[in-house]
């Protein structure tokens, strides 16, 4: 589809950016049957025709996505310089999926929906009216009733203060190795056995076979480093494995913001944020499949069940919110602590609960269960530093 200038579009809904957030709504919206009589129109700069990612998460029950899942582990690894704890799972299991078995499965639903058209342009200007969203591109502009959008604009939470901004930010290598070394039944979750250097670092790794892995050198923290560094201290982690031959096969690298600022504050009548530009990215752990493929599922009922809608109704805020801020002060100031935290909860607390804990459906009893294994006195002094901002967490609170 390619327009003239002169010629305008319009669409019931936009999705600029499509990205996990967008992809997850706009095929759940197939699969609800409800939408086939609405026009949709999904806007990226990227044609998703590269494996470009790699997202991991836990499940208890098979999920839509279960037929692309590339590989599933019901043992993981916690480890630091002092010991080493198996987790067992279940009824979790922690899954992998490859950035480029999504975008196939979800644009091969895509294509058979004649309502529905993907344009690999790049966005340029959104600018919300009265009556309708219009969406500016390079070669085209557009307009709809609503629009989603999944662009994240980093200035939005760096250029305030109030709210603390990490990243984790990362580089991986797919290895293939000529000795058996690696375990395929288990994935190590954290091991913060590698030189802190003031940080929160821990490797991830993620084995497919005896022979191959992802090994990811992960931080916690507010400034990247060179791809040197992370670089070598992948080598350095694989030559303590006594990893010395090997391929690289495949790289990967990424930045994810870790931050509680409120981003569904710029959220309109007829504008959405959604995806990490809404939030939906996990702020204590960066994780962003779980929490976008729950988000996703109420986005798709929300949209059913309003006639005229109004888009900041959709954000409902919960305690989860400011456990994460918590969290995020004491790392934003003691970046360093990241071990000592994560240690103390995984060390002595039962992994099933924590696992809970993370994807938000604990009971408040049970959130006290797990808060308590962590350090007191970090906590308790981030609860003073941050009283303030309590006042703006009860404001709308729908606990």
């Amino acid at each position: 589809m390619r327009m003239n200038s002169s010629q305008i579009k319009h669409f019931d809904y936009i999705f600029t950016g499509a990205g996990l957030a967008s992809l997850m709504t706009v095929y759940k919206m197939i699969l609800s049957g409800k939408f086939s009589d609405k026009s949709i129109l999904l806007l990226d700069k990227d044609s998703k025709k590269t494996n470009d990612r790699t997202w991991s998460f836990w499940e208890k029950e098979e999920s839509t996505w279960n037929s692309i899942i590339s590989k599933k582990w019901d043992s993981a690894l916690f480890a630091n310089e002092n010991f080493k704890r198996d987790l067992e799972l279940e009824p979790y299991s922690y899954n992998k999926i490859n950035g480029l078995d999504f975008y196939n499965f979800v644009f091969e639903k895509i294509s058979n929906q004649p309502n529905i058209t993907f344009l690999h342009e790049k966005v340029t200007d959104i600018n919300e009216l009265d009556t309708h969203v219009f969406v500016g591109t390079e070669e085209n502009r557009y307009t709809c009733d609503y629009l989603f959008n999944s662009i994240y604009t980093k200035a939005f939470a760096e250029s305030q203060t109030k709210y603390p901004v990490l990243q984790q930010h990362f580089v991986g290598w797919f290895v293939k190795t000529e000795v058996e070394v690696f375990n395929p039944e288990q994935a190590t979750f954290m091991d913060f056995s590698v030189e802190q250097k003031g940080n929160t670092r821990f490797m991830y790794v993620l084995p497919t076979s005896k022979t191959e892995a992802l090994v990811e050198y992960t931080l916690f923290s507010e400034k990247l480093l060179s791809k040197e560094e992370y670089e070598n201290d992948i080598q350095r982690y694989l030559e303590k494995l006594g990893i010395h031959q090997f391929e690289i096969v495949e790289k990967e690298q990424g930045s994810i913001p870790m931050t509680s600022y409120p981003f569904w504050k710029k959220n309109t009548k007829r504008v959405l944020n959604i995806g990490t530009a809404g939030g939906w990215t996990k702020a204590s752990t960066g994780y962003t499949f779980r929490n976008s493929d729950k988000k996703s599922s109420e986005l798709v009922q929300f949209l059913q069940n309003l006639d005229s809608l109004n888009m900041k109704a959709f954000h409902k805020k919960n305690r989860f919110w400011f456990y994460d801020l918590l969290l995020l002060d004491i790392l934003y100031r003691h970046n360093e602590s990241g071990s000592s935290i994560f240690s103390s909860l995984f060390k002595n607390g039962n992994s099933k609960l924590i696992f809970k804990f993370l994807d938000e459906e604990t009971s408040f009893i049970e959130d006290v269960k797990v808060i308590l294994k962590c350090p007191k006195i970090p906590f308790l002094k981030a609860l003073f530093r941050v009283i303030f901002l309590s006042n703006e967490f009860n404001q709308n609170n729908n606990l």
